[in-house]
């Protein structure tokens, strides 16, 4: 590097190291044409992209990736890193229910590449012939391992991978405790739900998705997260009409209207309730001492998928520990991945949003694979809707 034939300028430095990060070159040639030879090996410990590549930086993958997800569940900032090292822009499509998924993928031409369906959800989409079987050897970021088998175990189904773990958590209630007044804060369903016909009427937000939304209902009554049954389903469905006339909405994004004041109790996954906390400590998430939903999330890759290369990548780079540290920092949802937690603040673990005390927890159950297609549920759902 000192002689002149050996001289390359900072400019042409930089565009070998862009090229290198694209996989446009190899690394060999990289160190030949920025002459750094030998001094690979010390390098390599201090500048991040001289370490072996992950499959997610190989290769050409195309211009794009599509993905199907839910709302304020991923750092943006990730993204944008995504696609300054591998030129694929992420496309995001935000839907708030299973249902809505499902219902997408069985009218084809989604034209998504990477979808995130949950732990109850997958058994369905493997017998409709939906989703891909993932190679594993094209993630290598997933080490079966370092996942929680409780929540890592739904993607698989036959003894086949058709989906790795993104995140966990709870379904619970949002409420601002700042417009309680004198009111005790409510601490059950039943109490979430008389609230909101009484004090809060007109205040009160519930999801655009039937599992949680008639579970929660039927959390009133002490019955099942579950239940199918239909004279249990008819009390859940009373109760909901009951409560229509008094919500301030249904919708599965309630973040903008709890923070302009505007809603002031909602039912809330974990991660909204953390952000939402984080932001206006006056805002607590709370799980109803009835129980509830406990659940897991995952990547997973619809059948035809247009862009194949660029959706390994992609579920690569989001497995990758110190990517996936960043987006549960960022969304607030725990990951069942050790590797993860390993890097995570003890404040982040010893978080009761995130990681609930035992007899809570103890109380959730997982949702059931028969209640994203009972033909009941989804007609309460439509008529709750349509009142």
């Amino acid at each position: 590097m000192t002689k002149d034939k050996d001289y390359i300028s900072k400019r042409a430095f930089m565009e070998e190291l862009d090229r290198y990060r694209r996989g446009s070159v190899t690394r060999r040639h990289f160190l030949g044409v920025t002459g750094l030879g030998t001094a690979t090996a010390v390098l390599a410990a201090s500048v991040p992209a001289l370490r072996p590549r992950r499959s997610w930086a190989q290769g050409n993958i195309g211009d794009r990736v599509v993905l199907a997800t839910w709302p304020n569940y991923h750092d943006p900032a990730n993204f944008e890193a995504f696609t300054a090292a591998t030129g694929a822009a992420v496309d995001m499509n935000v839907f708030g229910s299973n249902e809505e998924m499902l219902a997408k993928l069985q009218a084809g031409g989604s034209g998504w590449d990477v979808f995130v369906p949950t732990n109850y959800t997958i058994t369905t989409y493997v017998g409709e012939s939906l989703i891909e079987p993932l190679d594993l050897a094209r993630i290598p970021n997933y080490d079966a391992a370092a996942f929680d088998p409780r929540f890592a175990g739904p993607g698989t189904v036959d003894g086949t991978v058709y989906a790795v773990p993104k995140n966990w958590g709870t379904t619970g209630f949002a409420v601002n405790t700042a417009n309680l007044g004198g009111l005790p804060k409510p601490t059950t369903w039943k109490e979430f739900w008389d609230i909101t016909r009484d004090a809060f009427s007109g205040r009160t937000m519930v999801h655009d998705y039937q599992l949680t939304t008639i579970g929660n209902a039927l959390k009133y009554f002490g019955y099942s997260f579950n239940s199918v049954d239909t004279a249990e389903l008819a009390e859940a469905e009373k109760l909901l009409l009951d409560a229509k006339p008094h919500l301030f909405a249904i919708n599965s994004d309630y973040q903008p209207s709890m923070r302009s004041g505007d809603a002031w109790m909602t039912i809330c996954w974990t991660g909204d309730g953390k952000q939402m906390n984080r932001d206006m400590p006056e805002i607590e998430y709370v799980l109803g001492k009835e129980g509830g939903e406990l659940w897991s999330d995952f990547y997973a890759i619809p059948k035809g998928a247009p862009h194949l290369d660029a959706a390994y990548a992609l579920i690569d780079f989001l497995l990758d520990p110190a990517v996936n540290a960043k987006e549960s920092l960022f969304h607030g949802y725990p990951t069942p991945d050790k590797r993860v937690d390993a890097l995570m603040p003890a404040e982040v673990l010893n978080d009761p949003i995130l990681y609930p005390a035992a007899e809570l927890l103890d109380a959730l159950e997982f949702g059931a694979a028969v209640t994203l297609t009972d033909p009941n549920r989804a007609e309460l759902m439509a008529r709750f809707k349509s009142a």
